[in-house]
């Protein structure tokens, strides 16, 4: 083996233990020194613990000399320290790719089969699917045990739903179509109407959930069977009459406390959570920005007016406020009603010097309750003045303001003789929806009086050249602009809801059931297809 070896080779190797060590290790490998692997001799001991010292010398010698230029030093426990941190990082970065591809597949998975975000701030309860079937069963509700099951009942996709509920401060495209009508006090009313998705999913919330809970017996607005005639009928012959507005009743009612209805009538947090988003918006700002439009969200969210779950969903929160106030009319001897956000007390006899107790009672209710009066809409109509209810006049019976009637005719009567260019009824911009909303509610109230004047507008509006003006009203080819038949309401008495807009829910019975309804001529037909089919 020696022979094998260069001369520096064999310095090294001497070098590295000893000299003796060395020779030793050669005789034993060329025979010469016996081999005692039970019991080395002495002389061997010595010689190769001299070695292994010699050995601790040399790397106690090299650390010395080392630790002398400490300019080296430092540079080689950097470059080690260097080394052993890239080492580090290159495990710790595969390691995190690995878990992140990870979280990946299984949010992908998770999308999928559940709903587990839906935007900040309202996200937390999206975990929580717990539905207390025995609340449910009370009201007859159906159970769904998450969102798919949701989903599955009102028959769209996981996704879909996610797409419908999601809360979004900034996006480029929104759920509803906004615009605004007239007061009839003044101003305007922001509508939003919501898109052909989100409205047939709010009318399955509807059907299916908030249709079956009981409403209190003082709700007349959007209630199946009742109408302003129903909420105005108690207080005919009173000696005082009192109309209560709510301030911004709509907006007032925010997402969280839609979705606590959904929780109290025993739906899960998730799905309570999903229900309510679909049901409320923000009020949004448009903003172009490079050429494209971004919706806003500058309030929180809350119920839209002009969502057919709003009226319906205010019904059930104002159950509590409906039944204190029904326990405080017993007390005072006074009637009471509510038609959505007006409320209506009226009294005859010595009750009806009790309004001034009966008001401050009220106004503390409605404090407690989270709601605002109205305090330009509060009015209290004494013995001798006109009481009107919702738009109807009750002192001795149900009827018409006869003034505004005969301006109607009036009305009718110019149609007939120049047409419809140039004639307005109320402040709706449509001529057409605005002066068949109005018979349709003279009809509703005197159903003699409004049938003759459906009769004669259904006979004016086939003719030919006033069929011409409003097929050019309803295509949007006229001078008159064409808003939705919404914009009628506002040139109605409050409250008041055309039948060619009227819902499910403001549905009257069969005694005000308007047969025959006039209808103009219709705008071109949009394609028909499924609702979540619509872009």
């Amino acid at each position: 083996m020696a022979e094998s070896l260069t001369r520096q080779q064999l310095y090294d190797r001497i070098r590295a233990s000893s000299k003796e060590e060395f020779i030793l290790e050669e005789m034993i490998r060329l025979g010469f020194w016996a081999r005692n692997t039970a019991q080395p001799s002495p002389s061997e001991t010595l010689i190769r613990r001299e070695g292994e010292l010699r050995r601790q010398l040399n790397d106690l010698l090299s650390e010395k000399q080392r630790y002398q230029n400490k300019v080296k030093m430092l540079a080689d426990m950097r470059k080690d320290r260097m080394a052993k941190s890239k080492l580090k990082i290159a495990e710790t970065k595969k390691r995190r790719e690995e878990e992140r591809k990870a979280r990946a597949e299984a949010w992908a998975v998770a999308k999928d089969q559940q709903i587990l975000y839906l935007g900040e701030e309202i996200s937390a309860g999206l975990n929580k699917v717990n539905p207390d079937t025995a609340q449910l069963a009370k009201f007859n509700l159906p159970v769904f045990a998450d969102a798919t099951a949701l989903a599955s009942a009102m028959g769209i996709t996981l996704g879909k739903l996610r797409y419908l509920a999601f809360n979004r401060k900034v996006g480029h495209h929104t759920h509803y179509q906004r615009f605004q009508v007239p007061k009839k006090s003044g101003g305007t009313r922001v509508i939003s109407a919501p898109m052909p998705q989100l409205k047939a999913a709010q009318h399955w919330i509807l059907e299916h959930i908030l249709y079956k809970v009981s409403h209190s017996e003082a709700a007349h607005g959007f209630v199946p069977g009742k109408s302003i005639v129903t909420n105005a009928a108690p207080h005919v012959g009173q000696d005082i009459v009192i109309n209560i507005d709510l301030r911004d009743f709509f907006p007032s009612i925010a997402y969280k406390r839609v979705k606590g209805l959904f929780c109290k009538l025993g739906y899960a947090e998730q799905v309570a959570t999903i229900l309510a988003l679909i049901c409320t918006e923000p009020e949004v700002d448009e903003v172009l920005l490079d050429g494209r439009k971004y919706y806003v969200a500058k309030t929180a969210r809350h119920l839209p007016q002009g969502a057919p779950t709003s009226p319906a969903i205010t019904n059930l929160i104002c159950f509590k406020l409906d039944r204190r106030f029904a326990g405080l009319a017993e007390k005072y001897g006074y009637a009471y009603t509510r038609y959505a956000d007006d409320m209506t007390f009226s009294a005859k006899g010595a009750a009806a010097d009790k309004a001034g107790q009966l008001l401050r009672a009220v106004k503390m209710f409605v404090k407690e309750e989270g709601f605002t009066i109205h305090p330009d809409k509060l009015h209290v109509m004494r013995k001798g003045d006109r009481h009107a209810v919702t738009g109807i006049v009750v002192n001795e019976k149900l009827s018409i303001d006869r003034t505004t009637l005969r301006k109607f005719r009036a009305l009718l009567h110019n149609i007939e003789k120049t047409g419809l260019s140039g004639k307005r009824w109320g402040k709706g911009k449509n001529i057409i929806s605005s002066i068949e909303g109005y018979a349709n509610f003279v009809y509703m109230v005197k159903p003699e009086w409004g049938a003759r004047l459906k009769e004669k507008l259904a006979a004016l509006l086939q003719r030919p050249d006033i069929k011409a003006e409003a097929h050019a009203i309803w295509t949007g080819n006229n001078s008159q602009p064409v808003t939705t038949e919404a914009i009628s309401a506002s040139s109605h008495p409050a409250g008041y809801t055309s039948s060619a807009t009227t819902t499910p829910a403001a549905t009257t019975d069969s005694s005000t059931t308007t047969p025959g309804k006039i209808t103009p001529p219709e705008p071109p037909a949009a394609t028909d297809k499924p609702w979540w089919d619509v872009v």
